[in-house]
């Protein structure tokens, strides 16, 4: 039952006859939380057998996704730029017991508090589109398109380092290896 700890739970939930007539996954996890309650050692045992086949199961069907911190926070970097539904969001806020000391409780901690403001990465390619404005490819996968009329004064190129931050309105600024930023939008 320690794999708990440090460990996020990620609740997709679908519709369906067959998820209709189970309980929730999350009222699985909460079934499984309240068998630490149980006082007689057999009866807390059978408790716990029975939650966590409950839980392997939701797992198994799909209703249940584990991931790890580590995970979560490379999706949100991966993410990052797209308009999706934020991560952060699906992630629990201080369930009791989840963890082992201050901080340790899921969704805790400076970066799973607050949103993803800005992402650092390497240029694999750059180009200057029909448009006059640059396209660049990073090494994290993403490609990012310029939307102003901004002057790089030095052009990036294959090896600059790039820094996206989030601006207003839903925009972003990128910087080339520390020069004036240029708006940007996220193509891929």
């Amino acid at each position: 039952m320690r794999r708990s700890v440090g460990l996020v739970i990620l609740v997709i939930l679908s519709g369906g006859p067959a998820l209709a007539q189970q309980s929730p996954p999350s009222g699985a996890l909460d079934l499984l939380l309240s068998c630490r309650s149980v006082r007689a050692d057999a009866d807390r045992l059978a408790c716990f057998d029975r939650a966590s086949a409950s839980l392997a199961e939701a797992e198994a069907g799909g209703a249940l996704v584990v991931m790890d911190r580590a995970k979560v926070e490379a999706v949100r970097r991966q993410a990052f730029g797209f308009s999706i539904p934020s991560i952060a969001d699906l992630m629990p806020r201080g369930r009791s017991g989840s963890g082992s000391g201050p901080g340790s409780e899921a969704g805790s901690g400076p970066e799973s508090d607050q949103a993803l403001r800005q992402v650092e990465a390497g240029v694999v390619a750059a180009r200057l589109g029909r448009d006059g404005k640059w396209v660049l490819s990073l090494d994290n996968g993403s490609v990012w398109r310029q939307t102003d009329t901004e002057s790089v004064l030095r052009p990036p190129r294959a090896g600059s380092r790039v820094v996206i931050k989030s601006a207003a309105m839903g925009s972003f600024l990128l910087s080339v290896d520390g020069q004036r930023s240029i708006r940007v939008r996220r193509e891929e």
